[in-house]
């Protein structure tokens, strides 16, 4: 039976894939046969993906990139192609957010957390999308978020954003799978992360536990498999999809 989920031969590029989910993602894209560069702007933390990325036998660069800068994401993107000649998956994963009552959101926040979010995934969706169309293949995976499809208490830049993620996926998704390039996305339920700690370590924490009907919190590693299908050749009718991975928070929040 042929292994849908065998990547050997593809290349992968994740942003935001030196830490928490990030870091997952690459190595599972890794573990399952791609040759993988993940980057953010931290120059140690992609030397040390870099390193684990090689160790397994997969190709790998050592380079940054600030997604809030058209020209950083250009020059990362003509430094893959020069190095690897090609790139078949971009999952974007570079996310910030910051708790904060919405009467005291500045505009100087809001703007920081969506020209992260949003339109740093536009920059690497439009740039690495161009190459894809040109080849006329390609798979992106986006992360979205439970916030996405529900409000979370001050949160409300980060749950604008999120919601932009879903939307802007199934645009793409329309104009794009028709030229061989499928985008979709992943929304994670409460996965403990850097990004999250502060959360996850307060009340509000345990509450958000108590709404998962699996009655714990996601472990990194299991959303990998989600990334997998969705960057493979299984994915081939599946497009436009935005993927819970979360326990049941959602199904959970419907029927109460």
């Amino acid at each position: 039976m042929k292994n849908y989920f065998d990547l050997t031969g593809k290349c992968a590029v994740v942003m935001g894939g030196t830490t928490g989910i990030g870091r997952e993602l690459a190595l599972g894209l890794a573990e399952s046969g791609a040759d993988v560069i993940a980057t953010s702007r931290s120059a140690d933390g992609v030397k040390a993906m870099q390193q684990e990325i090689e160790a397994l036998g997969r190709r790998s660069l050592d380079a940054t990139v600030d997604v809030t800068s058209r020209e950083s994401v250009q020059e990362f993107h003509d430094k893959v192609l020069a190095a690897l000649g090609k790139v078949d998956i971009l999952v974007n994963c570079a996310g910030i957010t910051k708790r904060v009552p919405t009467l005291d959101c500045t505009e100087e926040l809001w703007n920081q957390i969506f020209d992260v979010n949003v339109v740093g995934t536009l920059r690497a969706c439009q740039v690495f999308g161009k190459s894809m169309l040109e080849r006329g293949a390609g798979r992106i995976i986006n992360i979205a978020s439970l916030s996405t499809f529900a409000a979370f208490l001050e949160v409300a830049p980060y749950c604008a954003s999120k919601a932009a993620i879903g939307s802007l996926t199934q645009s793409l998704a329309v104009e794009w799978g028709p030229r061989g390039v499928l985008v979709n996305a992943i929304a994670p339920g409460v996965f403990p992360t850097a990004l999250n700690s502060a959360i996850i370590a307060s009340p509000r924490g345990q509450e958000l536990k108590m709404r998962t009907p699996l009655s714990r919190f996601g472990k990194a590693e299991e959303l990998v498999t989600t990334a997998l299908y969705l960057a493979s050749d299984a994915t081939s009718f599946t497009n436009g999809q935005i993927i819970p991975v979360d326990g049941g928070f959602l199904a959970s929040a419907v029927n109460q």
